[in-house]
């Protein structure tokens, strides 16, 4: 059973509207049992303003930076400190922190189906808490974290300077509550994997803030390996082993591939990165028996008809495969997670309306986030909690222009400034926004010695691109991760 309380410090005065430019804060106290053991621990709820040095000024005010801080009231010494985010680019902390890492968590069937309304959160038994304190952050335009007045919110809605002010979150955070001797660790869900590889290179370099660990939740570091663009057939081989998981899920291959999944992703991996390859890179020039051999086993790797395949010219983009593969049943499969369906105005369409997996989550996390922050953490102000805004569409990649974004290149010179960083990577076997092949090419091409290479782990789960959705997911996810900060080996 959780109990909350509100600290000495949580006053009437906290509680008022604060004015524009200056930080707020609620402070509660809390118990929770993990795994046995009772822990009595703090939250800090608030925000930190971000500035500038300004020559004629001094400091000038930039953004005010929403967070929740969980920290255990009698640490041990050495305890560790771990910063999470999530991606979007334009979402909210929220997803892991109610759903994989945070004391609480969203109460979902096991399959990670809604329980509701009315939504609620429950105690979370897989919480790392019982290993790490916890600060959960909202870049800027994200949760409750907006710019200061007469600040215009697009200069940090670019890859360099989301980067540049959440790391500078999380010097002074660490400055001000005296944790640069903790051991330091991140973790990064999605477009927040390519800011955790990024705060690698910046934290290092810019802070010298050497990090023990990061944690990297369905990946996506080099953008060439999700961009469907005209003459990059990289995505459509690096997509067909979760087109095959789907397929599997889905029970559209045939009776001997349904045996086992890790067997009929193993084949399409084989095949994608041989066969498929080299035939996609000879261009019209496959022909005749080849091209239909190709084409032959692509159908039956996927589920889709050899006609289908056939006129998209061997090449399946993702959007269109969502909206195919349940086609004859009327539904369509989630991109986020593609166990789940769902359905469109009509079955004509190439690709489908909606995402399905992201419907079914977005409303038991929003409801059950307003409610929390409120009634048990005692923050309160009227602005709305952006949980997911539509940034990935404005966002901005102006440090990268005429090539694709590649925070891997961070990552690796975290690496040289920190040999002894570690890594984990957590990928969904039904996740088709960041999928597994795609994560496996990107560290396999990160340049490193062979000791630093020994320092990635790589895990899979039978669920999607928030693969804690999944019961049993969260708890094997929830062991690596304990696992990883135990001993980051």
């Amino acid at each position: 059973m959780t109990e909350n309380k509100p600290a000495n410090d949580s006053t009437d005065k906290e509680k008022t509207p604060v004015p524009a430019g200056e930080e707020s804060i609620s402070k509660t106290h809390h118990t929770i049992r993990i795994k046995g053991d009772i822990i009595e621990y703090s939250v800090t709820t608030g925000t930190i303003i971000l500035k500038e040095e300004d020559f004629e000024e001094g400091e000038k005010q930039k953004a005010s930076i929403f967070y929740i801080a969980y920290t255990k009231d009698e640490p041990e010494a050495n305890r560790p400190i771990t910063f999470s985010f999530n991606g979007g680019p334009g979402s909210s902390s929220v997803w892991m922190h109610l759903g994989l890492i945070g004391p609480k968590r969203v109460l979902m069937t096991d399959e990670g189906e809604p329980v509701g309304p009315p939504y609620q959160l429950v105690d979370n038994e897989f919480s790392l808490f019982d290993q790490t304190d916890l600060v959960f952050i909202d870049p800027v335009s994200t949760g409750y974290s907006r710019t200061v007045p007469k600040e215009k919110p697009d200069q940090f809605h670019t890859v360099k300077k989301d980067i540049q002010s959440v790391g500078d979150f999380i010097r002074v955070w660490t400055t001000r509550n005296q944790r640069w001797a903790s051991p330091k660790f991140l973790i990064g869900e999605s477009y927040g994997t390519t800011r955790a590889a990024g705060l690698a290179g910046y934290l290092h370099q810019r802070h010298g803030m050497y990090l023990n660990g990061i944690m990297f939740i369905s990946s996506i570091l080099n953008f060439i390996t999700a961009q469907f663009d005209e003459g990059n057939d990289l995505p459509y081989i690096l997509f067909l082993p979760t087109y095959t998981a789907t397929a599997w899920y889905h029970h559209k291959l045939s009776d001997d591939r349904q045996v086992d999944l890790e067997k009929a992703v193993a084949e399409a991996r084989d095949f994608a990165l041989n066969e498929y390859t080299l035939a996609l890179m000879k261009g019209n020039a496959l022909k005749g028996e080849e091209r239909q051999q190709i084409i032959d086993r692509l159908s039956a790797l996927t589920g889709l008809s050899k006609a289908y395949i056939e006129g998209t010219n061997l090449r399946i983009n993702i959007h269109r495969f969502c909206k195919e593969l349940l086609r004859d049943r009327g539904l369509t499969v989630g991109r986020l997670d593609s166990r789940y369906t769902g359905f469109d105005q009509d079955s004509v369409g190439e690709v489908h309306e909606v995402d399905p997996s992201y419907t079914a989550i977005l409303g038991p996390y929003t409801a059950t986030m307003y409610n929390y922050l409120r009634s048990e953490l005692g923050y309160e102000t009227d602005l709305p909690y952006e949980v997911l805004t539509s940034l990935y569409q404005t966002w901005k990649y102006e440090e990268y222009q005429n090539h694709y974004v590649n925070t891997a290149s961070d990552l690796r010179q975290g690496f040289q400034y920190h040999p002894g960083l570690k890594v984990i990577v957590c990928n969904g076997y039904y996740d088709l926004a960041t999928p597994l092949l795609a994560t496996e090419y990107t560290f396999n091409h990160i340049p490193l010695p062979e000791a630093q290479q020994r320092n990635i782990q790589m895990k899979y789960y039978p669920a999607g691109h928030m693969m804690y959705l999944h019961l049993p997911s969260l708890e094997k996810v929830s062991e690596d991760l304990h696992a990883f900060i135990m001993d980051p080996k």
